[in-house]
């Protein structure tokens, strides 16, 4: 690093006195939470792990010291697991991404799903046409292949592969049939997270990592 991108004596104390202010915020969240799950102590704790990462950053890059502090990693950003032993019920939550990188290839690819779904070789003119809509595309594909399926052949629809993340979450009881349909991931609770698989470009390899106690993938 050159002498003019290192921090000044005065940008260091000012990291230093932000790490200061964000332990005072997190002990007064500790303090006052509503309970376990207090999302104003989550807040706090990822606010004083931020500055707590600057201020080592910046202490290294003036003086080539370091602190003693375990800044949390992608590893830690899971609660401790506080669901039950012996779960009766669990929920799947899936999250995949993917950039449409070949918009012709998923419109050209598409058209031929729904051609063929809706016989349009025996009756001509009667299949919907998707056209130039990638919108209208994404729905004709999503509704004929399985979220696994896609995910294998994602090339052949032109699509792109970004993170993706399973998370196996322990529940009391199978909640009733259509109670959670409209809003089906506000009740994700990290803490109830027994498992979880990810798969990312920032990893050395496209590792599963599979962790009780709500772990997650090591980069």
């Amino acid at each position: 690093m050159s002498d003019a991108a290192q921090p000044t004596a005065a940008e260091v104390r000012a990291a230093a006195e932000a790490v200061k202010a964000a332990l005072d915020r997190h002990l007064e969240a500790v303090e006052n939470r509503s309970g376990e799950d207090d999302p104003a102590v989550y807040e706090a704790f990822n606010a004083l792990a931020t500055a707590a990462e600057a201020y080592d950053e910046r202490l290294y890059d003036a003086y080539d010291e370091v602190t003693p502090f375990e800044i949390p990693g992608a590893d830690d950003s899971l609660p401790p697991y506080a669901g039950p032993e012996e779960p009766n019920a669990l929920s799947v939550l899936i999250r995949r991404d993917y950039a449409v990188v070949e918009p012709q290839r998923l419109l050209a690819q598409t058209q031929r799903i729904a051609d063929l779904e809706r016989g349009a070789l025996e009756r001509p003119g009667s299949a919907p046409v998707v056209g130039a809509s990638v919108h209208a595309a994404l729905g004709v594909l999503f509704g004929e292949f399985e979220p696994d399926e896609i995910a294998s052949r994602h090339k052949e629809f032109g699509l792109e592969e970004g993170d993706s993340t399973l998370w196996v979450a322990a529940a009391d009881e199978l909640p009733e049939p259509g109670e959670w349909l409209s809003t089906p991931f506000d009740q994700a609770d990290p803490q109830r997270v027994v498992c979880r698989f990810d798969v990312s470009s920032v990893f050395d390899e496209d590792d599963l990592g599979d962790f009780e106690d709500g772990g997650e993938l090591d980069d």
